[in-house]
């Protein structure tokens, strides 16, 4: 007897519409299609669609992600990307009693997301991170009050987001976007010896009340427990529904959207996410 597969529980419709002002010709960088583990979640083939019409090249980076290359002729430029992804409907899991490894225990692939980088002062925050989660169970339950401290004491609001804000300064400001809320966690996550990584995507609101905002891509961030990462994400603090990776990496530096390599202003950004019904 053949066995079928399962189907899907949900469909999900994904995209975007980017708009570029390009005053002279100019490489640019895209880490606009879904990470490869993912692709197979896809209805159809991923296809960038660039007007006007410049050859796209792609190459898989250090971190695993799949990023496009092409150089903007002067003028606009308009990126386009449409798809539908199954996903089985079912909330992410939660950490609760996941084991926490001793640095001595981890995978040497896990290192690079101990260490500090651009946006996760984990040297200047090290003490601060001991300070106040130094006496919790040395157990998952020390992820969680991680994640509770930054839920509960960083102010969401996009006239907060500032492209260059570290850890640090969301620590001092205690404001922030969805990406300030992941480097902070994660910073005080590598400070306290928890492998932590920075993830970004596709999240709408599905099993939620639609949030009061135009929708954007999303931040979240990965962690090292019981010999696998999980997603988490410390705006939310609560396991979601239809999440969808695009990129991964030590922080928002390595999965930037796009990266220009002259003038190019972004004129239009339009994202959607949303369960077909």
């Amino acid at each position: 007897m053949i066995k079928l597969a399962a189907p899907p529980q949900m469909l999900i419709k994904i995209g975007y519409e980017l708009v570029f002002d390009v005053r002279v010709s100019v490489p640019m960088q895209l880490m606009l299609y879904l990470h490869p583990e993912q692709v197979g979640v896809l209805q159809k083939s991923e296809r960038l669609k660039v007007f006007p019409e410049v050859p796209v090249q792609s190459y898989i980076d250090m971190f695993g992600n799949r990023v496009g290359r092409l150089v903007a002729p002067a003028g606009k430029l308009r990126i386009c990307y449409d798809n539908v992804a199954e996903d089985s409907g079912r909330h992410e899991p939660r950490i609760d009693g996941a084991r926490l490894h001793r640095v001595e225990e981890l995978p040497p692939e896990c290192t690079p997301f101990l260490l500090a980088s651009r946006y996760c002062e984990v040297d200047k925050m090290t003490e601060i991170a001991w300070d106040l989660f130094g006496k919790t169970p040395p157990t998952w339950e020390r992820v969680q009050a991680v994640m509770d401290w930054v839920h509960d004491n960083v102010t969401f609001g996009y006239q907060f987001a500032r492209p260059t804000k570290s850890a640090m300064e969301v620590y001092q400001d205690r404001k922030g976007v969805c990406r300030d809320f992941m480097h902070l966690a994660i910073t005080l996550l590598r400070a306290l010896n928890v492998p932590a990584r920075y993830a970004t995507g596709y999240l709408g609101d599905i099993g939620v009340p639609p949030a009061p905002f135009a929708m954007d891509f999303s931040a979240w961030f990965e962690v090292y427990l019981g010999d696998r990462w999980y997603t988490l994400d410390a705006r939310h603090n609560e396991p979601r529904i239809g999440r969808i990776l695009q990129a991964r990496g030590r922080d928002a530096v390595d999965v930037a959207l796009t990266t220009s390599f002259g003038p190019a202003k972004l004129e239009k950004f339009t994202v959607w996410t949303e369960e077909v019904k």
